[in-house]
């Protein structure tokens, strides 16, 4: 559509995103929220100073008769829960012991995402003390049955609220015990900063803990948490499959030898909406990461498959996995500010294990930007890469 009409192919894809004169609906019956895919976009134009770069990126071209910069775009808005609607659950268990210590075990699996610190922070909000009191154990389905998969982005969503309900059903049966002992009412009662008070009374929250088990009170409880207001009819094909959407944008760079097919990515500009984030931290590492991954994806994982249907790439000596030469030598993350998720997620935050992933379409767009927009299969290879510049004329 753009070499037809003559438009930057990213005008025309700003002017098909959805929400305003488009509608947010989509084809399976569920609305975007389209307000956030163009605030995204806006947004990570605005950072990467687009509209210069395209200008030099094209001067650059017409300078160069070996090299070519182009420049590629994406946006996305991704839907959070498992399309198998039993998935959408989860378990935990909290235990407060008398010293005043937390012992957290849930559903969900610590592979190096961050999973385990952030439901840790969930129940350290609930009992208003330091993360550094919670001991969290493996995850075992001797502690807690019929654990759903750690997948589809959904590990902090589903876990973090069903330890908030085990964490809240602990501490409501402790402001009971403060509030008899203090003659207050309990919605009085504060747990913060490792205490708990009301009016003139204080006392620290191992106290408080060992109170209730002087008064035979269960400082142990099971948490349980499914996603609300969600269905699917897989026959119709409509529905309301996910809680929320997680919106994204990414703007890169790449440039190109065109003698060889060869590439390097140059910069790259995201803004990724994580909601209320429950840690910045843990989730620019996972977008950073999600990001190359899908570079990765795109442009050097090559399968291949013998004559009998045998795979041949096995492993790193056949396998091309990206590594930190195809980091951008410029990489530009922003969390989206002031957008707590309107659904109700745990605190207000979103998933970020693999939106960002995908953003990495946008290192595949540059690519096509720069070989004059040839079809370019995937993974992008610099043999495909120098095939699409021979077929375009380059």
């Amino acid at each position: 559509m753009a070499r037809a009409t003559g438009r930057p192919v990213d005008e025309l894809r700003e002017r098909n995103f959805a929400g305003g004169p488009n509608g947010t609906e989509t084809p399976y019956g569920q609305r975007l929220e389209g307000d956030l895919i163009r605030r995204v976009w806006a947004e990570a134009k605005q950072g990467a100073d687009w509209e210069r770069r395209r200008a030099e990126a094209e001067a650059f071209n017409a300078a160069h008769p070996t090299l070519r910069r182009g420049l590629g775009g994406f946006a996305l808005a991704f839907g959070i829960s498992f399309g198998i609607m039993a998935m959408n659950q989860a378990g935990a268990l909290v235990h407060v012991y008398t010293d005043g210590s937390i012992r957290l075990n849930h559903g969900g699996t610590e592979m190096g995402q961050g999973l385990f610190i952030k439901i840790a922070q969930v129940v350290a909000e609930v009992f208003g003390v330091e993360v550094e009191r919670i001991r969290i154990t493996a995850t075992s389905t001797a502690e807690v049955p019929n654990t759903a998969p750690t997948a589809a982005s959904t590990g902090s969503d589903l876990n973090g609220w069903a330890a908030h309900a085990a964490a809240g059903a602990i501490r409501a049966r402790m402001a009971g015990i403060a509030a008899t002992a203090w003659g207050v009412p309990e919605e009085e009662v504060i747990f913060a900063d490792g205490h708990v008070s009301a009016g003139n009374h204080r006392m620290r929250f191992g106290e408080l803990a060992r109170l209730c088990w002087a008064q035979r009170v269960s400082l142990s409880a099971t948490g349980f948490y499914r996603t609300p207001d969600i269905h699917w009819d897989p026959v119709a094909m409509r529905g309301h499959p996910f809680f929320y959407f997680s919106y994204g944008a990414a703007l890169a760079e790449v440039l190109v030898d065109t003698l060889t097919g060869e590439y390097r990515v140059l910069r790259a500009d995201l803004v990724q909406d994580c909601g209320r984030s429950l840690n910045p931290a843990i989730d620019r590492g996972q977008i950073e990461g999600a990001f190359l991954q899908g570079q990765g994806w795109l442009t050097c994982e090559e399968l291949w498959w013998d004559a009998d249907g045998r795979l041949r790439t096995l492993g790193p000596s056949t396998y091309k996995i990206p590594g930190s030469r195809e980091m951008p030598a410029e990489f530009n993350l922003r969390l989206l500010e002031d957008a707590p998720a309107r659904a109700n997620t745990i605190f207000r935050s979103k998933a970020v294990g693999e939106p960002p992933l995908l953003l990495a379409t946008c290192v595949w767009n540059a690519l096509r930007d720069a070989v004059g927009g040839a079809r370019l299969d995937l993974p992008a290879t610099p043999e495909r890469v120098l095939a699409a510049l021979r077929a375009g004329g380059a």
